[in-house]
């Protein structure tokens, strides 16, 4: 068994109980206390230093562990679920025996395991080889709201890290070698005055109707902005009871473009789409532009460099019973009956695409690359029941190992690799020349604000 092997090996039961307990416990955002506690036992169990509450959230962490004086690795895990994905690993719509109705419908229980995992399998090498280097995990809690890897970049965390490393479930195996968009988190809220909406409805001013002219003001927008926008929302509040004229009312919007230029001239138009909206109702808006994140820079020469691990590992194995559990998901999801992928997707041209991820503020910090792993059967797309289902069961599992297995490679390769490095640094300092970042957070706010309000007003 060669060293690397034998790292990934001794790394393996960690990525295996990692998956199978976040899958199990299935916080989410900003509720993940017990989750990151999983990565924390394992990493000190590894002999990582660990501090938590990292940069004002509360269930973020920072690990790390030392080899003498060297280049800097960073991991990128997540361990986040959404709310409504809740699923039995099988391949239908089944809500769970235990009543979670949450569930891991992005796969972040294997993201999360895969990249711990990774680090420590890259800290096993570096032990058994005496290199030289730091291993470092970033817990990055509350990726699908308010992520951490935002709050971290405005801190500085990234300024000594030579490369940071990603990894995403998906359908295919291929080098993230993409764009991603740039995004703001903006909550609209108005606020109007009761009144008895049968017997005098005339002393009232509806926040709801605010609310509906600024929603249909939006969607009449959407024909003039570019093709690469996505502007979409939920009404949070609407009121609460037909015959009470609403005094409050609450949308929560994404507001998503190609870059961040894009995504603010945008957000400056909905904030006039709110103001007019409450001038024709004669009621007050607010517009709280409370988070916000780039769009993902690609890193030429770490993409070429995974694509040769990714190439050299493939896409596991599956068996008879796995296929069969594929297909007969993609049936119940009206999806061609194609299965699982089994051959790793050629190195792409870097494209632009609608998703978002707080990964994005790290890429403007430092170089950085991430891969996709087949965890789910051909055609289903992220955020479904189906992603749920398979994270729960050994397709998921496999592609989580087949992705530390990469992860752990290129990691080797940036701490060991002086060229690779230089070659790193020098497209990033390419890509960002004139370039300052600026985070996207308001200034003076220290921490997350809260993706979820309750139904009153805050």
């Amino acid at each position: 068994m060669t060293p690397i092997a034998a790292a990934l090996a001794a790394a393996r039961p960690a990525v295996e109980r990692i998956s199978a307990e976040v899958w199990d416990l299935v916080e989410l955002s900003l509720e993940e206390r017990e989750s990151a506690k999983v990565h924390v036992r394992e990493l000190v169990a590894a002999g990582f230093e660990v501090s938590t509450g990292t940069s004002g959230v509360e269930t973020a962490f920072l690990a790390e562990k030392r080899f003498g004086d060297g280049p800097v690795v960073g991991f990128l895990s997540e361990y986040d679920a959404l709310p409504g994905l809740g699923n039995e690993a099988v391949p239908r719509r089944q809500p769970r025996a235990d009543e979670k109705t949450s569930g891991h419908g992005c796969g972040h229980n294997l993201l999360g395991a895969a990249l711990t995992g990774a680090a420590i399998a890259t800290a096993n090498a570096l032990e058994s080889e005496g290199g030289a280097g730091t291993v470092r995990v970033y817990g990055c809690a509350a990726e699908e709201a308010e992520g951490a890897k935002v709050y971290m970049a405005r801190d500085g965390l990234f300024g000594d890290v030579d490369a940071c490393l990603h990894w995403h479930p998906w359908s295919i195996a291929a080098v993230m070698n993409m764009r991603l968009a740039a995004v703001n988190t903006v909550r609209l809220a108005f606020h109007g005055r009761t009144a008895h909406a049968g017997m005098e409805p005339w002393s009232g001013r509806s926040a709801l109707d605010a609310l509906e002219l600024a929603a249909h003001a939006i969607n009449l927008m959407r024909e003039h902005i570019e093709p690469t926008a996505r502007t979409h929302y939920i009404y949070e509040n609407g009121g609460d009871a037909p015959n009470v004229v609403p005094d409050y009312a609450r949308m929560l919007l994404l507001i998503r473009d190609i870059d961040r230029a894009h995504v603010v001239a945008t957000t400056e138009w909905v904030k006039q789409i709110a103001e007019g909206a409450a001038l024709a109702t004669q009621t007050r808006a607010e517009a709280d532009v409370f988070f916000g994140m780039y769009d993902l820079l690609p890193n030429a020469p770490l993409a070429e460099r995974m694509q040769r691990h990714l190439d050299a590992v493939g896409v596991p194995e599956w068996t008879a019973e796995e296929q069969a559990f594929a297909r007969e998901t993609q049936a119940n999801m009206s999806l061609p009956e194609a299965g699982l992928c089994t051959e790793c997707v050629p190195l792409q041209p870097e494209i632009a695409i609608g998703g978002s991820s707080d990964v994005a503020d790290v890429s403007w910090n430092t170089p950085t690359m991430g891969v996709v792993m087949p965890t789910v059967p051909l055609g289903v797309s992220m955020h479904t029941w189906a992603v749920t289902a398979c994270g729960g069961m050994s397709i998921g599992l496999k592609g989580a190992l087949a992705a530390t297995d990469v992860l752990t490679r290129t990691a080797l390769d940036v701490l060991s690799d002086a060229e690779l490095r230089a070659a790193a640094r020098a497209d990033f300092e390419r890509r960002t020349e004139g370039f300052e970042y600026v985070s996207p957070i308001p200034e003076g706010q220290t921490g997350p604000r809260g993706y979820r309000l309750p139904t009153s007003p805050p």
